[in-house]
């Protein structure tokens, strides 16, 4: 019962014969000239992330988003769909916005250029002095392709890019039982890392490293990779699917707290029930699922009304190819992103959004940050330094991750390093650097 499936459309991600061998060099998360083939040839074709959809619910409500030296404004239209345009005014270049809010139009603040929020020049000064003719009602910020899934905004700056729902697939059907408009993002930090953007895509396509570096987690989610489903798509994004049950590699010690007794616990199930450990962990998990199935609505787990067996107590994590890892877990959804520097490569910017599905008679959630208050967080940003920037985070496991980042960053530099040697359970990091390829080669 329970257990987790293969989607139809996935390649082996445990499995090495599944990619090609392409080295892991150094010089990629380094160098300037590599960081230059990813903006030319990846980064202006993939669809980025701007903000979520309940930060500009009303016409005339605006987000922007800064990636490396580009900056795009997607803006709520009056019919209620959502368009993007470049943050530079189509005269000489200003730049329109700098932050979220709110416009009737957009005006210029060099020479009085006003656009209407559906792109469209509207007003200027001195319209009669153009000898070729007055822009006005013509010229038109430039648009990028935007749409909107699992309640986030997303753009492209390709106008030959594919539909977001093809460049996403299998990622909407996978996820379609989590309500995510339902979610509260009740934690939004920006955090500067010593890294090339590239550490937080590889690190999280393996969990080989759990057991080192997050040595809290086998207690409630196996990370055996003989328990686990390794996932690789078309697209090249992919996941781990891990059950939401205790590893049987470990045996807690005699008076050891044991995590998994709280979460059988507060689904009214006794952890004494059962004669051993083993079958506390594996009939315990089943026990778990039948539970939540039973019991969501009464204990006013609204959001769990259409999920499987295995929604309701497993952990998938995913990477969107490039820069974008979701984690969809039965009670929150977790969004990490990394994006480049503007101009040094050895230096990235590390995005942790943590949403939470509200749960009747709760008003508190217990985040990575500490406890927040169920409602939308404002934006904070943090330089890591070497976890000195975050000290709340102390212990959390992407703390744990981003303490890992300026070592890894050095070492790819060492002559000592020339190419990664990976185990099965990794085949995912090598298949990621090789659609990375595929879009720098001009195969994608």
């Amino acid at each position: 019962m329970g257990l987790p499936t293969v989607h139809p459309k996935a390649i082996d991600g445990g499995d090495p014969r599944n990619v090609r061998g392409d080295p892991i060099t150094g010089e990629r998360f380094y160098s300037r000239d590599f960081m230059q083939q990813e903006w030319d040839h990846m980064w202006k074709r993939i669809w980025h992330v701007a903000g979520r959809e309940n930060e500009i619910p009303e016409p005339g409500d605006f987000m922007v988003h800064d990636f490396m030296h580009e900056s795009v404004i997607c803006v709520r239209q009056d019919d209620g769909t959502i368009r993007a345009f470049y943050n530079a005014c189509r005269h000489r270049g200003q730049r329109l916005a700098w932050d979220e809010g709110h416009v009737d139009a957009f005006t210029c603040p060099y020479h009085g250029w006003v656009w209407g929020r559906d792109g469209l020049l509207v007003d200027l000064p001195d319209p009669d002095d153009f000898p070729q003719g007055n822009p006005c009602g013509t010229r038109r910020l430039k648009e990028l392709q935007c749409d909107t899934w699992g309640s986030f905004v997303w753009y492209t700056m390709d106008p030959n890019a594919p539909p977001l729902m093809e460049y996403l697939d299998p990622m909407p059907d996978l996820y379609r039982h989590w309500p995510m408009d339902r979610l509260v993002r009740v934690a939004n930090m920006r955090i500067a890392l010593d890294a090339n953007w590239k550490f937080a895509s590889e690190n999280f396509s393996e969990s080989y490293h759990t057991r080192t570096a997050h040595p809290q987690v086998p207690a409630w989610i196996d990370q055996d990779h003989w328990t686990s489903v390794f996932e690789m798509f078309p697209a090249g994004h992919g996941r781990i699917v891990q059950p939401g049950r205790p590893s049987l590699r470990d045996r807690p010690a005699d008076g050891e707290a044991v995590p998994f007794d709280d979460i059988l616990r507060a689904w009214d199930i006794d952890p004494a029930r059962y004669p051993d450990y083993e079958t506390k962990v594996m009939k315990g998990w089943e026990d778990l699922q039948k539970a939540k199935q039973e019991k969501w609505r009464e204990k006013g787990y609204a959001h769990y009304e259409h999920m499987t067996p295995t929604e309701l107590t497993d952990s998938p994590h995913n990477v969107v190819f490039p820069n974008v890892t979701l984690s969809f877990l039965p009670d929150d959804v977790i969004f990490f992103r990394t994006e480049p520097h503007p101009d040094d490569p050895n230096k990235c910017y590390f995005d942790l959004w943590h949403m939470v599905f509200p749960v009747e008679g709760v008003d508190e959630a217990q985040t990575m940050a500490g406890p927040r208050p169920l409602e939308e967080a404002e934006r904070v940003h943090r330089v890591f330094d070497q976890g000195r920037g975050v000290p709340e985070m102390h212990g959390q496991i992407v703390f744990q991750d981003m303490m890992l980042a300026e070592g890894q960053q050095r070492g790819w530099r060492s002559q000592g390093y020339d190419d990664a040697y990976l185990a099965g359970q990794e085949t995912r990091v090598r298949r990621w650097h090789e659609v990375l390829n595929d879009y720098l080669e001009g195969r994608r």
